[in-house]
């Protein structure tokens, strides 16, 4: 009888890469270290349309709101807030979008493989049939990527991407800013309402006033649904990080074995778990989750999509793979001797 574990595994039992048509591949000598990108046509065209709205607030603010104003100390202060948040948005999106999730290595799924992990007799491990990859603890097969994820939490297409293990903070820290940017620009736009209304619509922008009132509607729309958007997102994101339990888990309520551990303590259960070891960890605070997911102690990096505290690759993980035939069966239980 198989274990509750056995059951919440979301092994997938359709064996599409082996047939003949898409056989499996063995594993490639390393690990590809290029830029991460899915060639996905939804996903290119979410974040086309992600940037073009950011620089249709960028022109509205500018050249509607604050190049006209009369107070020079207004414009120059709220320009170079907007700017700089928008700028922060952009590049957390562009990180968030190029950045490898923490996919697990395509075609592992070789005895020769299995073999140097060291496991002890009647232990378990999946092979996702999709990918022909060992699925280590909390992975997660991404029918767009098409790659077993290392704690996906979903695949968003705003970002072209999965959000998980190691893009985490920068789609966090681009939701946070475009809620920023959403909440600037509205308060601008009442202020600016305001004072047209009591000043000459004609001296208030250098459009027409049908043409101000139109751009400041969007604005104030556009402003409006994506603040409420991004800010549920960005607190539905910190629930994750302080829970320890991606949005995925949440869903299909697997039976979670591990403790509430930093990524450092993630990584060694995992080990253990395929040695047959049970994790010894106890759940630590939603603080300490927080520090682990951003990198370290608080500090200004923690607002930073430029930091690489938590995107820099292992050294370590650009080995070669034992190479060898793909395993047939999903489920690899190691003999008894």
């Amino acid at each position: 009888m198989k274990s509750p574990v056995h059951r919440c595994r979301d092994v997938e039992r359709q064996a599409a890469c082996l047939q003949t048509e898409q056989p499996c591949v063995p594993v490639s000598q390393h690990i590809p270290s290029g830029m991460w990108f899915i060639r996905d046509a939804c996903g290119i065209v979410c974040g086309v349309i992600t940037w073009m709205l950011v620089f249709y607030a960028e022109f509205v603010v500018l050249f509607v709101m604050l190049l006209p104003s009369k107070n020079l100390t207004y414009s120059l202060v709220n320009g170079t807030v907007f700017n700089t948040l928008a700028f922060l948005a952009l590049a957390s999106h562009f990180r968030a979008m190029c950045t490898d999730p923490g996919a697990v290595p395509t075609g592992n799924a070789t005895k020769e493989y299995i073999e140097s992990l060291q496991l002890k007799p009647g232990q378990v491990v999946y092979k996702c049939p999709k990918c022909c990859s060992i699925k280590p603890d909390r992975a997660h097969h991404c029918s767009v990527c098409k790659r077993c994820i290392r704690k996906m939490d979903h695949h968003c297409p705003w970002v072209n991407n999965c959000v998980g293990e190691n893009n985490q903070k920068f789609f966090v820290l681009f939701t946070m800013y475009i809620a920023l940017i959403s909440l600037h620009s509205l308060v601008m736009v009442v202020f600016h309402f305001l004072y047209c209304f009591e000043d000459d619509w004609t001296k208030c922008s250098s459009f027409s006033p049908p043409a101000t009132v139109i751009l400041l509607i969007l604005l104030c729309f556009e402003a409006l649904l994506f603040l409420i958007f991004t800010s549920v997102m960005f607190g539905t994101q910190v629930h994750s990080i302080c829970t320890d339990e991606t949005g995925i888990e949440q869903l299909k309520k697997e039976e979670r074995r591990w403790g509430k551990k930093t990524k450092w303590m993630n990584t060694k259960a995992g080990i253990e778990r395929l040695k047959g070891e049970q994790a010894r960890w106890e759940k630590t605070s939603c603080w300490e989750a927080m520090k682990s997911a951003f990198g370290g102690p608080f500090s200004p990096s923690w607002l930073s999509p430029f930091s690489d505290l938590r995107c820099k690759r292992d050294p370590n993980d650009h080995v070669a793979l034992p190479q060898g035939e793909i395993i047939e069966e999903d489920i690899i239980e190691i003999p008894l001797v």
